[in-house]
C-alpha cells in the first residue's frame, strides 16, 4: 500500500509543476513560430504543460524515496535539462515545432535556451515548494 503522504506530495508536485509550466509556456511562446505548421493556441500550451507536469512528476519520484537523490536534489535540474534537450531535438527534428528569430540558441546543440531550462527549473521549484520532512516518505 502506498503511503498517503507520499501520494499527496506526488499530486502536489504535479499540480505545482502544471501551473509553473503553463506560466512558462505562455511567457516564452512568442519565441516559437509555429506548432505543427499552425498557430500556437492556449490549448496547445496547456497540453504541453500537462505533458511537462507528467514528466516532472516522474522525474521527481525517485527524489522522494531514495536517500542518494534526496541528498542531491539539485540533480532534478540536471536531469530536467537532459530530458529537455532530447525533447527539443526530437520536436525540431520532426518539424513538430519551430523557433523564430528571437529564440536564443545554444550554439553546439542548436536548441532553444528557454525550453532547455524549463523542465529543470520548474521541476526543482515544484519539488522544493512541496518539500516537507522527508523522513515520512521512507
Amino acid at each position: 500500500m502506498t503511503n498517503p503522504s507520499f501520494m499527496k506530495r506526488i499530486y502536489s508536485i504535479f499540480l505545482i509543476s502544471l501551473i509553473l509550466n503553463f506560466v512558462w509556456e505562455n511567457l516564452h511562446s512568442f519565441l516559437y513560430s509555429n506548432y505543427m505548421g499552425g498557430k500556437i493556441t492556449e490549448f496547445i500550451l496547456f497540453r504541453a504543460s500537462v505533458a511537462d507536469a507528467v514528466i516532472i512528476t516522474l522525474l521527481c519520484t525517485p527524489f522522494l524515496s531514495f536517500d542518494f537523490f534526496k541528498k542531491n536534489s539539485w540533480l532534478i535540474i540536471a536531469f530536467g535539462i537532459i530530458i529537455a534537450i532530447i525533447i527539443e531535438r526530437w520536436g525540431l527534428g520532426t518539424g513538430r515545432w519551430a523557433y523564430n528569430a528571437y529564440m536564443p540558441l545554444l550554439p553546439i546543440l542548436g536548441v532553444g535556451f528557454t525550453p532547455i531550462l524549463q523542465l529543470g527549473l520548474t521541476g526543482y521549484a515544484a519539488y522544493f515548494l512541496t518539500k516537507v520532512d522527508d523522513r515520512q516518505y521512507l
